[in-house]
């Protein structure tokens, strides 16, 4: 017989108790464990995982994970070492010994970026690659030590393996767009269906100069010379090149942290040229904007094999677009990768979804490509990714440097406010000149507008889970630091530029205070010279109020300059980047 009466819905959980998988989601999760009923309807249990307050944090457990490796790694080297009663340490209270000190960026004398003696040892050194992974683990392991020392030989599967674990939580802080459980399958696999070690020497690499100053990082030297003689023997076969476009993309970020901007600049402009030659812009779904246009591409990418195949090639040319816009506009240097209005030169591409969707064979949009014309043509639609951060990252990173070119191609010759008066001569062509660049300044002010409103406020970041939250962290900082590059040089003249810029500060500052002492090692090292660009604004406000007359109190600005530096000499003690600017920055302060 059937009950009358009425279904009580089951109740509403409070904020934070759903999974992370519904959180991500944005589905409604009962909070059922060890594994709520979205996640097994969706046949994806295992990936039901909380983070209540109650047990340990995704990023304890990752750190946790690391130090059980590298003690690992000791007792492997030195089998005469025993190992101490388990004592984890908060990598945020380390600072670097006198010997990697000499790594930070400049001086406070200094004139800019400076290339810095290697915080690497001297006695580290390698040979030509001779072989790739060893296929095959052998049954009793090889020393740690002989692993890394013997010149000619490549680690062991199950070290290879060890490094990748460090590497993969880290991941996103160089937008990689490997799918990481094929890459550990790979290790066993023959040599031909390996990455080539230009690659996977860059992911070491990455391994151990995130374990500073543990014992890892004493072993950058030797993969960083191993990824670079790599590089010239991968530019042989064409088949190589995602894997040689993917490794300079990670020695780029690598050389771009520690403060070696020329080294940087040189591996992200290659990866991006590579990018172009083979097509990468527009070969989605085997088709190339080479063979729609009659020309001939000087590389050719063979049809991807699957979805997941085809997403990383997608990731790879996001990848390689964020590193080249963002750190153009950081270097002050044209940028490699274009976007003509067509042709050639046009990027076909859907916006970078989350790899669990590649995996499931979903890619946005396969038929009208989303570009980054149509998104500086209507920022609201076409937005793809809706449950992924990249797509907002790769957004965030085109009106950053678009700001930045658009303000540093104004001539200042001709004087001009954003309010539309003209401060030159009067000849049609200043006058034609000047209002063309009004109407792109307004556009990108508005377009930049709208994409803020887009994103998930900065006072809800907390609610999101960590890797997200790192991501929309580096997106809403480049946002508001697009606005300070678009309005800092008119501030000086005019008060309503001044505001903007201002607020857009402000609005940075308010960002790190979501920050945790554990994000720290998780952030993307952009966020160094976006920083900076915020404090010179703050600076600038402080001069402003303590010459004025009457005497205004400082002490509010005072206390956002004191939050943003603490920022930046936090993140200061992983990227030695900003070494130069947090000196630079306390310099200034002195005199004040």
């Amino acid at each position: 017989m059937a009950s009358n009466l009425p279904v009580t819905p089951p109740p509403t959980l409070q904020r934070g108790k759903a999974c992370l998988r519904c959180r991500k989601r944005k589905m409604r999760c009962d909070g059922t464990k060890p594994a709520c009923q979205q996640c097994v309807r969706a046949k994806k249990p295992d990936a039901c995982q909380y983070d209540d307050g109650k047990g340990k944090t995704r990023t304890q457990l990752l750190r946790e994970n690391i130090e059980r490796l590298e003690q690992r790694i000791r007792e492997l080297e030195d089998p005469e070492y025993t190992s101490p009663s388990v004592t984890l340490h908060d990598p945020h209270f380390h600072r670097r010994s006198e010997s990697s000190s000499s790594s930070l960026v400049g001086s406070p004398g200094s004139t800019g970026f400076s290339a810095p003696h290697s915080p690497l040892p001297p006695s580290a050194t390698s040979s030509p690659q001779h072989s790739w992974i060893q296929g095959v683990p052998s049954p009793s392991p090889t020393p740690f030590s002989d692993a890394f020392r013997i010149e000619k030989q490549q680690p062991t599967v199950d070290l290879a393996l060890m490094l990748v674990d460090i590497f993969s939580s880290h991941q996103h802080q160089c937008l990689l767009g490997l799918h990481m459980g094929r890459l550990r399958e790979s290790f066993t696999q023959p040599s031909t269906e390996q990455h080539h070690p230009c690659l996977t020497n860059a992911i070491f690499l990455w391994a151990c100069y995130i374990s500073r100053p543990g014992p890892l990082s004493e072993h950058e030297s030797h993969y960083l010379n191993r990824s670079l003689e790599g590089l010239s023997d991968a530019l042989q076969y064409n088949d190589r090149v995602l894997d040689v476009i993917q490794a300079s993309c990670l020695l780029s970020v690598y050389f771009l942290s520690n403060g070696r901007a020329l080294e940087g600049s040189y591996h992200a402009a290659a990866a991006a040229s590579l990018t172009m030659q083979c097509g990468l812009h527009g070969a989605i779904m085997n088709r190339s904007v080479f063979e729609s246009t009659g020309v001939m591409a000087p590389l050719q990418l063979e049809p991807a094999k699957d979805a997941i195949e085809q997403g990383e090639r997608i990731l790879t040319f996001w990848q390689v677009f964020v590193l080249d816009r963002c750190w153009s506009a950081v270097l002050q240097k044209p940028t490699t990768i274009p976007d003509g209005p067509e042709g050639s030169l046009s990027i076909l591409m859907p916006w970078p979804q989350a790899m669990e969707d590649y995996e499931s064979g979903q890619i946005d949009d396969l038929h009208s490509f989303s570009t980054i014309r149509t998104f500086f043509d209507g920022p609201l639609s076409n937005l793809g990714g809706c449950f992924s951060p990249l797509a907002p990252r790769v957004k965030a990173s085109a009106l950053f440097y678009h700001a930045r070119h658009l303000a540093s191609n104004w001539d200042q010759r001709r004087r001009f406010d954003p309010a539309g008066y003209l401060h030159s001569s009067n000849d049609y062509a200043a006058l034609s000149l000047s209002s063309a660049f009004m109407d792109d300044f307004q556009n990108l002010e508005h377009t930049i507008a709208c994409f803020l409103s887009t994103l998930i406020p900065a006072h809800q970041l907390d609610a999101t889970i960590p890797d997200d939250k790192h991501a929309y962290i580096a997106t809403h900082t480049l946002a508001h630091v697009a606005i300070i590059h678009l309005y800092y040089s008119f501030g000086h003249e005019d008060p309503v530029a001044y505001e903007k810029c201002l607020r857009a500060a402000r609005c940075c500052v308010s960002i790190t205070k979501s920050i945790a002492e554990t994000d720290y090692e998780f952030l993307d090292p952009i966020l160094g010279p976006c920083w900076t660009a915020a404090m010179d604004t703050l600076i600038r406000e402080l001069n402003v109020i303590e010459s004025s007359w009457p005497i205004v109190n400082s002490a509010e600005v005072r206390n956002e300059i004191g939050t943003l530096l603490y920022a930046m000499t936090s993140l200061g003690s992983k990227y030695p980047l900003l070494g130069y600017s947090v000196a630079k920055v306390q310099k200034r302060l002195s005199g004040l």
